[in-house]
């Protein structure tokens, strides 16, 4: 019973992002309204993470089987690619490399915010 109340919970939370991508009066993708409302439930009480843990994990180890239907139907556009393959890889190098130097970027900042909080505390005590 615990894993079809996660499994609904999930469901549920993808279906309410489609009436709201439905209701917008702009484009905007409903996965990304998904996450934004599975996010506010999370932060604000409503649902635990004890809710969804177990089916988000089976999720999340077995995404890259939810990418082979993509990865297969590219070849419908093979010929659309072959023609804009340099600029295909340029953007994939460039996205790759601006995405390696945010998460840096990122990461160091999380470090020294951290390292300041930790010096107030014990600043404090």
């Amino acid at each position: 019973m615990k894993i079809i109340r996660q499994i609904g919970i999930i469901f549920t939370v993808c279906w309410l992002s489609i009436l709201v991508e439905k209701a917008l009066p702009f484009s905007f993708p409903a996965s990304v309204i998904g996450m934004i409302l599975l996010f506010i439930c999370l932060l604000t009480g409503v649902l635990k993470i004890e809710h969804i843990q177990e089916k988000a994990d089976f999720l999340l180890e077995n995404m890259a089987f939810f990418f082979v239907p993509a990865g297969v139907s590219i070849i419908n556009y093979f010929d659309v690619l072959k023609s804009a393959w340099l600029q295909l890889v340029a953007v994939c190098v460039i996205s790759t490399v601006v995405t390696f130097a945010v998460t840096a970027w990122s990461v160091k900042l999380t470090v020294r915010l951290l390292s300041r909080l930790r010096e107030r505390r014990t600043g404090n005590e």
